[in-house]
């Protein structure tokens, strides 16, 4: 295999062979606007394009070696490892981290002896993702009762579900998107983020808000994107007032429809628990059921693994988790 990096040239060609949204070109445009150094390159067998990749480098501090992280991207066989050993060595990576876009089959999938099981995921190792093709009325009888039953309500009470695309319409997001993880306690992404990857993806015509409204009061807001046959939730956020009219439920159900709307095949719904059955303590379980009452198919990842070039930095790296969850601190690193 023949590594060489894909030019401006080839954008049209590069997006063909992608299979997420996080690997489109788009989105790497949207890593590049906040200032993330975003590398693509492309494997070449017998001088033809056969495997394209973009990953990202993220500066570990107080040491001069970088991560880099390629999400959503192609199966960790040799020749992908063979690629990340040329890259990583040339831009004086500690390791990298990737998160395969590759399901869980019957077929097993070739993981090279080079990657290693990696300790920390910041992608989810299951998802559900529902098949858009059915018609609205197999859809609907699929939903759980309890969910059906609370789109009901919300349709009762006369919540309004708006699709939007202006300036004021993200304002309204980024309030109750930060509304939400204040009070949750989670860490996400700052403002400058959000708006960076709504205004690139936006520009290119695969980013809209639905808004849900209820007696002129916004009470929750998603953040949707379409990439080739997918519709994907990517972010919300939601007020805690009027949690009796089930907004949250129906946001849902106009994304599904909308995503029929748009002549999609999947709505891909962004993650789920670890665990195919969480329990009530597991932190994912409500996040994990409320998905799941849409009746999508729970799918499998193989998971993520890393890629090892300075095992010092690299143990020392992953055990700041005994000081703070990696992942938050991944999240802090991974953002800028």
């Amino acid at each position: 295999m023949d590594l060489r990096p894909i030019t401006d040239k080839q954008k049209s060609q590069y997006n063909k062979f992608v299979t997420h949204v996080i690997q489109s070109w788009e989105w790497g445009e949207a890593r590049k606007s906040l200032g993330t150094p975003v590398l693509r390159y492309g494997l070449y067998k017998n001088g033809k394009l056969s495997k394209v990749f973009q990953l990202t480098l993220h500066k570990i501090p107080f040491t001069n070696k970088y991560v880099g992280y390629l999400p959503k991207g192609p199966a960790p066989d040799k020749n992908l490892a063979d690629a990340l050993l040329k890259i990583g060595k040339e831009n004086n990576c500690a390791f990298v981290k990737v998160e395969p876009d590759i399901e869980v089959t019957g077929n097993k999938t070739q993981v090279t002896s080079k990657f290693i099981k990696s300790p920390k995921p910041l992608f989810t190792k299951y998802n559900f993702v529902l098949d858009l093709t059915k018609s609205e009325e197999e859809l609907l009888k699929n939903l759980h009762p309890k969910t059906r039953y609370n789109i009901k309500i919300a349709q009762k009470h006369g919540v309004q579900v708006e699709e939007r695309v202006d300036d004021e319409a993200f304002k309204i997001y980024l309030k109750l998107y930060f509304e939400t993880t204040k009070r949750q306690g989670y860490h996400g992404h700052n403002e400058t983020y959000h708006r960076k990857v709504w205004e690139t993806l936006r520009a290119s015509d695969m980013a809209r808000l639905l808004i849900t409204t209820y007696k002129d009061q916004s009470l929750t807001a998603w953040v949707l994107l379409n990439f080739k046959n997918t519709l994907y939730y990517l972010y919300g956020g939601s007020s805690k007032i009027h949690p009796e009219v089930m907004a949250n439920n129906l946001v849902c159900w106009e994304a599904i429809k909308l995503g029929k709307k748009m002549g999609l095949k999947y709505f891909n719904m962004w993650g789920a628990a670890n665990t195919p059955d969480p329990v009530p303590s597991d932190p994912y379980y409500g996040f994990h059921r409320f998905k799941q009452g849409y009746g999508g198919k729970l799918v499998e990842y193989i998971g993520t693994y890393d890629l090892v070039f300075n095992w010092p930095i690299y143990l020392a790296f992953t055990a700041i988790d005994k000081l703070m969850p990696l992942k938050v601190f991944l999240l802090k690193l991974f953002k800028k």
